[in-house]
C-alpha cells in the first residue's frame, strides 16, 4: 500500500467532513488492492438520517488510489423514499462537505468559494433544484451570485437577533448560515424568543421558524417572495447561473476546476 497516497486521500475525506469510522475504513480497502471501492456509511442528523457512499479508483499507471466523488442519500422520518445526490470531488479543498450536502439535500442554501475552468475564484450561493435533474440523474444546481443582490449580513440585520449585538457570535452565525445550517438564535424584544433561522437567497431574504421548527410567516413576506418569483427570470440572465455540467475527476489532471456538486 502507498502510504503517501493513504494520507492523502486520508486528509481528503476528513476535510471533506468524513469521521474516523470512513478513514478506518480506507485503510482496510486499500489494503486490498482492488481497481475500485466504496466506503459507507449513516449520520444522523436528529431524526434524519444521511447515508453516504465514497467512491476511490486505482489509477491505470500506478498504484495510487482517487477520491472521485460520493453519494448522498437523505431518508426523513415518515418518507418512504430517500433524495440523493452525487458529489464530485476536487483538488482544490472545496469540496461540498458531509453537512452541507445534508443541508443541500434538506432544501436549504449553501455558500461556496468556486473556481472555473481557468482556476479564476468567484462566490456563490447554491442549491439544489429538486423539480430539474441533469443527463446523470443528479437535480440541478442553481447558482445565486453576488450579483444577484442577496446580502446575507443585511438580510439578518432585519430581525431582532440577540446575537448579533456579540462581534463573536455574530461571525459564528454569519459563518453557520453560509454553510446552510438552520440556525438557533435568540429574539430579543417583548421577553427573549428562541427562534431558528436559515439564509433564503431565492427570495433574498431570511427564513425564521419558532422554538418547534414550525416556518412562522412574515408580515409582507409572501408577497415579496411572489414579486421576487416574478422578476427571477430576468435576474437568471445577470447573477443567477447553474453551474457547468458534472464530470468525474481523471487521473493526472492538474488543471484546476470549479467546484463539483
Amino acid at each position: 500500500m502507498n502510504e503517501k497516497n493513504h494520507d492523502y486521500l486520508k486528509d481528503q475525506i476528513k476535510y471533506t467532513g468524513f469521521g474516523e469510522e470512513a478513514q478506518a475504513q480506507l485503510r482496510e480497502q486499500l489494503m486490498k488492492a482492488q481497481n475500485e471501492f466504496s466506503i459507507k456509511q449513516v449520520t444522523s442528523y436528529g431524526k434524519d438520517e444521511l447515508a453516504v457512499s465514497l467512491n476511490f479508483k486505482k489509477s491505470t499507471n500506478s498504484d495510487m488510489y482517487f477520491f472521485n466523488s460520493y453519494r448522498a442519500e437523505l431518508q426523513k422520518p415518515g418518507s418512504e423514499t430517500s433524495v440523493g445526490q452525487t458529489f464530485y470531488i476536487n483538488n482544490e479543498g472545496r469540496n461540498i462537505t458531509q453537512k452541507e450536502a445534508y443541508n443541500l439535500l434538506d432544501g436549504r442554501s449553501v455558500n461556496k468559494d468556486l473556481a472555473n475552468k481557468d482556476g479564476q475564484l468567484h462566490n456563490a450561493w447554491l442549491k439544489l433544484d429538486f423539480k430539474e435533474t441533469t443527463s446523470n440523474g443528479n437535480f440541478k444546481v442553481r447558482q445565486f451570485s453576488p450579483q444577484y443582490g442577496f446580502e446575507l449580513e443585511k438580510a439578518i440585520e432585519k430581525h431582532p437577533i440577540k446575537e448579533l449585538a456579540d462581534p463573536q457570535e455574530r461571525v459564528r452565525l454569519l459563518e453557520s448560515l453560509e454553510r446552510g445550517n438552520r440556525q438557533a438564535v435568540t429574539f430579543v424584544g417583548d421577553g427573549d424568543q428562541k427562534r431558528f433561522i436559515e439564509a433564503n437567497p431565492q427570495f433574498k431574504s431570511i427564513t425564521v421558524y419558532d422554538e418547534n421548527q414550525k416556518r412562522i410567516r412574515q408580515s409582507g413576506a409572501d408577497e415579496t417572495h411572489k414579486s421576487i418569483g416574478q422578476t427571477e427570470k430576468k435576474n437568471h440572465q445577470q447573477g443567477n447561473k447553474e453551474l457547468p455540467g458534472e464530470e468525474e475527476k481523471s487521473e493526472g489532471n492538474s488543471k484546476k476546476r470549479s467546484v463539483k456538486v
